[in-house]
């Protein structure tokens, strides 16, 4: 049944993400003050929601497995993390490209981006702790709290624009300010592609969290194999 519903996930999200990208690299004209560079956005932006719900579920999970002491949960929180890493890489590395265009430079300390690189760093963190610890329960519960710490630096990343105006653009999407900052051509396109992005990161939670299973399963198995 899983595997079903990966196969599925995925061929939806090719087809979106072949639907979108006619549409963002020949459907759409050029933006009138940044040109073709803002055709960027349609990946950055996605990148950066799907970083941010990536770690909120990383929290959730992490705080059921202290509650529950439930191991599925754990194997959630390690393989959304790991999709979280690959999201945020993402949208720094996208977000590096625009500003190197568009500001000149490729790094300005803004307070975004600031705040993405510690979480990040913090992200990345806890994936170096879990592979330190070996015993299986007492890795899963200091890893659980450190995501749980970590998380707040994700909030402070979205919120970032909003409580210190440095250089990153402010908000343009509808949703957050209200309407009408962005064409609603392009607005539209880009929900498109976060739809398509958050499809692909479901198939690859799934596809690691079978993965983590079946490495517990076989620790467990070692272990039980040096008891003898």
């Amino acid at each position: 049944m899983r595997e079903k519903i990966m196969y599925a996930l995925a061929a939806v999200a090719v087809l979106v993400l072949v639907r979108n990208l006619y549409l963002i690299f020949l459907g759409l004209p050029d933006e009138v003050m940044q040109g073709a560079i803002y055709r960027i956005m349609f990946f950055h932006v996605p990148a950066g929601i799907s970083f941010m719900l990536c770690s909120f579920v990383a929290m959730v999970a992490s705080v059921m497995y202290l509650a529950r002491k439930s191991f599925a949960a754990d194997s959630v929180a390690v393989s959304v993390t790991e999709i979280a890493l690959l999201f945020g890489a993402m949208n720094l590395a996208t977000g590096m490209v625009w500003a190197r265009i568009i500001w000149g430079v490729w790094w300005a300390w803004d307070a975004r981006l600031t705040f993405m690189l510690i979480s990040m760093l913090m992200y990345g963190g806890y994936m170096m702790l879990r592979n330190v610890i070996e015993e299986p329960v007492h890795r899963a519960r200091i890893s659980a709290v450190l995501s749980i710490l970590t998380f707040p630096a994700v909030v402070i990343t979205y919120k970032a624009i909003d409580w210190w105006r440095t250089q990153h653009p402010g908000p343009v999407l509808s949703i957050r300010t209200g309407g009408g900052r962005m064409d609603p051509a392009m607005e539209s396109v880009l929900y498109l592609n976060l739809l398509a992005v958050l499809l692909f990161g479901a198939v690859l939670v799934l596809i690691r969290t079978r993965q983590e299973e079946m490495r517990r399963e076989l620790d467990g198995l070692r272990r039980e194999a040096h008891a003898i």
